[in-house]
């Protein structure tokens, strides 16, 4: 009777502790897809903010290939 009751206390033990283990990487997962998540807006709005700037330049260039011809 000894044997089963420790093999039923030990898988319970292991049940939990996997329990434990994915409450854990479950959080961080979470946690890691936010910040995968915040990284895309910066990045768009950096690609947006670059855009913008290279409007100007890129018409003021083709005005000094115009006057070059």
């Amino acid at each position: 009777m000894l044997w089963p009751m420790l093999a039923l206390a030990l898988a319970f033990c292991g049940i939990a502790v996997l329990a434990v283990l994915s409450v854990r990487v479950h959080a961080e997962v979470r946690r890691l897809a936010r910040q995968v998540s915040d990284s895309s807006q910066r990045i768009t709005r950096a690609a947006e903010d670059l855009e913008r700037a290279a409007a100007p330049l890129g018409s003021q260039v083709d005005a000094l290939r115009r006057s070059d011809k």
